[in-house]
């Protein structure tokens, strides 16, 4: 499952709301000894029509109001002593109604406060928002990249000389998994499974025990540290089964059906079977991480050679076998098995329903067609079209595809057709009424 669509299954718990509880201020009273009066209760000392500009400002009642009145504020004070406050404000406002003028004025905090943490735990924030939206992985990297250059920077920020060590090391803790999202998110996007793996668990080290259980980002993390795991160079389908299972078992419906799947495969990829399954299910309820010992309570599943000669000796007719143990044996077996499987399908048309589309081109159409291209989000299947097609599916849309087996390479599986073509959905037609001519006489 794309990550972009894991962002939609929880609710994700806004960063911008704790951060504005966190930075709220209540402005000093006016000095009446003074022309001068202090703003914001940091000592700051302002021309009282300008205090009274910002004092009325930040009063506004709501939000939509507030952005406004700041915004202003801004204009008829370019220069303010207090302009670093008002832009910190102007962000929060924001962030309950408008993410792109939130990103504007996290933009313009951070020209005149480069390490401001709460502007960077919102650049990182909104940035993947913005690539959540975006289903084409080539597409949404520019955001995720952003947000991962954000989330460094919140890491590496030291703490201000106006904050207390006290309040630098709440709003620190509250945005370092945001931060550790963000690197994270973009490198599995990426490919970098290694890298995502490091910054989910330290994301999920960073906060109780307790609030990895909730629905929220999260339990985003730990399904996400089941994909990276899953993804990763070797694969490591026990730990992805472990994580799937934890995300799965916390999650409410649907998205509890929606991530149990990506448990159930990793641990039959590992296992090579369902039992003892439920077992591991609730011992990640009990843990966030699996056990040191936990490879050796699961047994693991017979080598892929063992499991190609199993298959090859016990199926009379290869042909009937799906296209996943194809795959498996056109990629895992030797070339004299390769060849057998080969020779069932070479020369024949076929017809794929459902196939996922990985990547499209005037000539050619890659898609994930089997289980486990599908799962890793990679193409398994090129089609080389007879004609352009007239209507280009977009990357991630399910088409139904026709072609005639080709040829293959074998590491990594890639199957390709010739005289490709995409089956457009047949449009239904409403019957035409049938109109009888009355014969009652005028």
């Amino acid at each position: 499952m794309k990550k972009a669509v894991v962002a939609s299954l929880l609710a994700v718990a806004s960063v911008a709301s704790g951060a504005r509880i966190a930075v709220a201020q209540t402005p000093a009273p006016a000095n009446a000894g003074s022309n001068a009066q202090q703003a914001g209760g940091s000592g700051i000392q302002l021309a009282p029509a300008e205090y009274n500009a910002y004092t009325a400002a930040i009063g506004q009642s709501t939000p939509q109001a507030q952005a406004p009145a700041l915004e202003s504020f801004l204009t008829t004070y370019p220069q303010s002593q207090v302009k670093t406050d008002v832009l910190q404000r102007l962000m929060l406002a924001y962030s309950s109604f408008d993410p792109v003028k939130t990103l504007d004025a996290a933009d313009r905090l951070l020209q005149v406060d480069p390490s401001n943490i709460r502007a960077l735990t919102f650049e990182a924030y909104f940035h993947l928002q913005n690539a959540d939206k975006i289903a084409d992985p080539a597409g949404k990297q520019p955001d995720l990249d952003k947000a991962a250059e954000y989330g460094q920077k919140g890491l590496d920020a030291t703490k201000p000389k106006d904050m207390s060590d006290e309040d630098f090391a709440k709003v620190k803790a509250a945005a370092s998994p945001v931060f550790h999202r963000a690197i994270a998110t973009a490198a599995l996007n990426k490919k970098d499974a290694a890298t995502s793996i490091t910054h989910l668990k330290q994301s999920l080290a960073s906060v109780p025990v307790e609030q990895t259980k909730t629905p929220g980002p999260l339990l985003t993390d730990t399904y996400l540290l089941a994909q990276a795991y899953y993804q990763a160079t070797p694969p490591d389908p026990l730990n992805c089964a472990w994580y799937a299972s934890r995300a799965a078992t916390f999650a409410p419906e649907p998205y509890k059906s929606q991530m149990m799947p990506l448990a159930k495969y990793c641990y039959k990829k590992y296992h090579g079977a369902d039992d003892g399954f439920d077992t591991l299910v609730a011992a990640s309820q009990q843990s966030l991480d699996p056990p040191a010992d936990l490879a050796t309570t699961v047994k693991p599943a017979p080598s892929p050679a063992d499991i190609v000669k199993q298959v090859i000796a016990s199926t009379p007719d290869l042909a009937t076998l799906a296209v996943s143990d194809k795959e498996f044996i056109l990629q895992n077996g030797t070339p004299e098995d390769a060849a057998k499987v080969w020779d069932t399908v070479k020369g024949k048309s076929v017809q794929f329903p459902d196939t996922t589309v990985v990547s499209v081109a005037d000539t050619a159409l890659k898609v994930s067609v089997s289980d486990d291209a599908v799962q890793s989000k990679s193409a398994d299947f090129t089609f080389n079209l007879a004609a352009p097609l007239k209507t280009p599916p977009a990357v991630g849309d399910k088409v139904t595809v026709t072609g005639t087996y080709d040829s293959f390479t074998p590491n990594p599986v890639m199957i390709t057709m010739s005289n490709g073509a995409v089956v457009e959905p047949k449009k239904t037609t409403k019957p035409t009424p049938s109109h009888h001519r009355s014969t009652t006489p005028r």
